[in-house]
């Protein structure tokens, strides 16, 4: 997920005014069945403080141990955990832990990527035998500049050196959009930042609400719906209409109706919907078909939810069932594995 990879360079900054020593851990390949799967990563400090999780929290402490000859020699190695016998996982994950050193020039395509809602790379070359290893180490591809997260030079031809790559596409960070200032808001931007989201908030220019009043929100607007500045949603946007107020929520439809967000969700009755979809129409006979299959109104997954964290949570879900292309059911009914 971007937003581990943000929270780790992030805590690495903080570490590096402080002047202590940061090693990144990688699961970059896996045998059978694990709690998280490759590409997941935490930072480790040389304090013993450890930043994202790469387990439910069962391999962490392994890591931490294996880490302490990283610290002291800089030298990557490979892990190997074996869940079947530990843990009944099934799974053999392969770790490769390195030092954490990204250059200046790192920091700033980095942040470059994050701001500009820039997809970007993340490589990986290990091999899958436990020991010490100058070759192998991680890289990350910036529009096709390559830059190494220490002094690790990649491998142009891995294969020559018996070397795996495990290669990653990381996405902009997911964005939730709420318009509306109530209080069902501020509990749905409060899960969505814990789920690790970024959370833009939109207030009528009327209203007394502040940033102040939506903790975890990553920025508040206070504008009309014609006002609205709407270039940076794209496909990993999405997007919720909570003014409680018909005229507003159909205002901000209407706005809308050229941008294409993941999802977008309408609070309310079906009554409500039809009512809303059925101005919008007249307002906007020509819109593409495409923008209605994307709104999902009422909002939310049907779990019985009554109360607004209860109401944030469906909502919530149903988000995450639509950019994850799944059917909700529960899970004691799916045939197989938990994830394909």
């Amino acid at each position: 997920m971007t937003h581990e990879i943000k929270d780790i360079i992030e805590a690495y900054l903080k570490a590096k005014e402080k002047d202590i020593k940061t090693v990144l851990a990688s699961v970059v390949d896996l045998t059978g069945s694990s709690y998280r799967k490759p590409g997941v990563r935490m930072l480790i400090l040389e304090d013993g403080s450890m930043i994202g999780a790469v387990s439910g929290g069962c391999v962490e402490k392994d890591i931490l141990r294996q880490s302490e000859a990283v610290f002291k020699n800089g030298v990557s190695k490979m892990m190997t955990y074996d869940g079947r016998y530990r843990l009944g996982c099934e799974g053999v994950l392969y770790i490769l832990i390195e030092v954490f050193q990204p250059k200046e020039n790192f920091i700033i395509a980095f942040n470059s990527a994050i701001k500009n809602r820039q997809e970007f790379k993340i490589h990986s070359q290990y091999k899958t035998v436990e020991g010490e290893y100058q070759n192998i180490g991680s890289f990350f591809e910036f529009n096709n500049q390559k830059l190494s997260v220490s002094n690790f030079k990649p491998n142009i031809n891995v294969a020559s050196d018996s070397l795996l790559q495990f290669s990653q596409i990381m996405p902009p960070c997911f964005k939730l959009m709420i318009f509306g200032t109530e209080h069902d808001g501020v509990q749905l931007c409060q899960i969505a930042r814990f789920n690790g989201w970024e959370v833009t908030v939109i207030s009528g220019p009327l209203e007394s609400k502040t940033m102040d009043n939506f903790p975890g929100a990553s920025a508040f607007y206070s504008v009309s719906p014609d006002a609205l500045e709407l270039k940076s949603i794209d496909d990993e946007t999405a997007i919720v209409l909570m003014s409680h107020n018909f005229a507003n929520d159909l205002k901000y439809l209407i706005e809308l109706k050229d941008t294409r967000p993941v999802y977008l969700g309408m609070l309310g009755p079906s009554k409500r919907r039809e009512k809303i979809l059925s101005q919008f129409l007249e307002y906007c006979p020509d819109v593409d078909e495409a923008f209605l299959d994307l709104i999902y109104g009422p909002a939310g997954l049907n779990i019985g939810a009554e109360t607004p964290q209860e109401i944030a949570i469906s909502i919530i879900s149903e988000i995450l069932s639509v950019t994850r292309n799944k059917t909700p059911i529960p899970l004691k009914e799916k045939i197989g594995r938990i994830h394909s």
